[in-house]
């Protein structure tokens, strides 16, 4: 097990770049003393620590038709465009068994990165038992304005892209002084100023701070990505993302799409692996 940091940001369906990086990763036998997830990413990194391969990318496209795992029904139904029951109870039970055995082998640590809708920060959720820590998996992946907000303790909580998209400050802070970072967003990307912050400012009237990470978002995120890239250059982070945009979108019916994305985000990792190891023993 490398002594290194591992963090991947969200991305929806786009996750599915991260899931076929984390296969390499597993074919190759690469372990990580710390991994930090973000929504899909979260989500990627469950099946990556139980090292199932080929998990992550089916639990994403195997159920696209059911309208209990993604669809208007389910949001009207439940609150939640994603269906819970169905993405955190019924696939890890029933369709897609877990293996939670192999999960609780993982010797290292792993955090889901939330976001406290009252004070607006980030909070890194220790993913110890994922039977009982699941909800924290779902908070982490829990999109404003289509997702009901998620309860732990006394708590309420929503997607950690909102607060910290890209947990690398995180990581550091901790004691890792070398991190991998897997994104999905691609190659000189930079987000701009969200376009619906209107509604989120209605929605969340009681909460001030969602409306207020929201509005400041794109400043927030581009100023992690100017971060990431010194990091980069200074040779403390190694940086796996895709070189060109992707035409999959956040919430993606196409199969053939996401497809394609996974084995982009495979054939990527197995590219750089000579220079991943490199960066990893020295």
């Amino acid at each position: 097990m490398y002594q290194t940091g591992l963090v991947l940001e969200g991305g929806g369906m786009k996750g599915v770049y991260s899931s076929g990086v984390l296969d390499f990763f597993l074919d190759k036998g690469l372990e990580f003393s710390s991994c930090y997830g973000v929504s899909a990413g979260a989500c990627s990194l469950c099946s990556f620590l139980s090292k199932q391969r080929g998990r992550a990318y089916h639990t994403n496209v195997d159920y696209l038709e059911d309208k209990n795992y993604c669809s208007l029904y389910s949001l009207l139904k439940t609150g939640d465009l994603f269906g819970a029951d169905m993405c955190y109870y019924q696939i890890p039970e029933k369709l897609n068994p877990y293996d939670y055995e192999t999960f609780e082998k993982y010797q290292g640590k792993f955090y889901s990165v939330v976001t406290n809708i009252e004070t607006g920060c980030p909070e890194y959720i220790p993913i110890k038992d994922m039977h009982t820590d699941i909800e924290a998996i779902r908070a982490s992946a829990s999109l404003p304005l289509v997702s009901r907000n998620v309860k732990i303790g006394d708590k309420l909580y929503l997607d950690g892209g909102i607060s910290d998209a890209i947990p690398l400050r995180k990581s550091m802070e901790d004691g890792n002084r070398k991190n991998v970072v897997v994104m999905t967003k691609e190659v000189g990307y930079r987000r701009q100023p969200s376009s619906g912050v209107s509604l989120i400012r209605m929605r969340y009237r009681k909460y001030p701070k969602v409306y207020e990470l929201m509005k400041d978002r794109h400043n927030a995120y581009n100023n992690t990505l100017d971060f990431l890239n010194e990091e980069v250059e200074k040779g403390t982070v190694f940086l796996i993302q895709p070189k060109e945009k992707s035409d999959v979108g956040r919430i993606e019916k196409d199969r053939d799409k996401p497809k394609a994305l996974y084995e982009e985000g495979y054939k990527e990792a197995s590219e750089c692996y000579e220079e991943l190891l490199k960066f990893l023993e020295d």
